[in-house]
């Protein structure tokens, strides 16, 4: 039996299937969001079931997650993203005791102890630090988004970026280009405004190990910047993107069956 996992995320939808028995993943798809939800999660059920080699008959349970959670018609079960990314995470490194989520419309950073999450706070009335300021900022410079690490990282002197306004911030890159600072310089600026704004939700205090998810953490360089910023290492765990939906998979899982013990244990080797 499988139990699916869907992210109806602001910015992408991402389902991923998850083996009952051994919580391993079988296959994953993703997409930037569309206004039809239900077929969009449709259509990339079906792209994970062929990736997979499998019918649809073996989905037992399916949690949806995300800001679109309602909207998803195939779900049994919806959960807050919170919960989901703190699950994913936390499979993926298990002493985890910070997330940083930049994704479309908000930035969250949740705080975990032995027991799961014990506080969350979340900024989502200002774009200026969520990836869609991101976006923008990669559009006003002219390079795709994930090069903006790359452009960052050979700056010499890091321009100031002093709006705490998304739309203030934009006429403010345009300026700075206009005066003839350096594109690099500008996007060293833009990385850093944005982790300092994420930094000044960690007012309940932050401490190791933290892990940064969402599609933001692909752009290379970002964890550093971010890292310099809180002042402790930051870790990305494998398919950030997708630690959402992972999570929501293996809470579908959970519904289905408790997992064996006795098939989790590590088999000893054999010499």
């Amino acid at each position: 039996m499988i139990g699916c996992g869907i992210d109806a995320g602001s910015r992408a939808m991402k389902v991923v299937l998850m083996e009952a028995a051994g919580r391993r993943v079988i296959a994953s798809a993703q997409a930037d969001q569309q206004p039809d939800q239900k077929g969009l999660a449709g259509e990339l059920l079906a792209q994970a079931l062929r990736t997979g080699g499998l019918k649809a008959s073996l989905i037992a349970r399916t949690v949806a997650t995300g800001y679109g959670r309602q909207l998803i018609e195939q779900a049994d079960t919806v959960i807050t993203e919170i919960s989901c990314q703190a699950r994913g995470v936390t499979s993926l490194v298990p002493d985890a005791r910070v997330i940083i989520d930049i994704g479309g419309q908000d930035s969250k950073v949740t705080y975990l102890d032995s027991r799961g999450v014990r506080d969350f706070a979340m900024n989502d009335r200002c774009a200026a630090g969520t990836g869609q300021f991101l976006e923008m900022a990669a559009r006003r410079l002219g390079i795709p988004l994930l090069e903006l690490g790359t452009a960052a990282a050979s700056s010499r002197a890091p321009a100031t970026i002093t709006s705490m306004c998304a739309v203030f911030a934009e006429t403010e890159i345009v300026s700075l280009l206009a005066s003839g600072i350096r594109q690099e310089d500008v996007a060293a600026g833009i990385l850093r405004s944005i982790t300092q704004r994420v930094a000044s939700l960690g007012t309940r205090g932050m401490s190791e190990p933290v892990v940064f998810t969402g599609g933001t953490a692909l752009i290379p360089g970002l964890e550093e910047v971010l890292g310099r910023t809180l002042g402790m290492p930051v870790t990305v765990p494998p398919e950030p993107q997708l630690t959402a939906a992972r999570g929501a998979a293996i809470l579908a899982c959970e519904m289905i069956a408790p997992r064996s013990t006795e098939a989790d244990r590590p088999r000893p080797v054999r010499s």
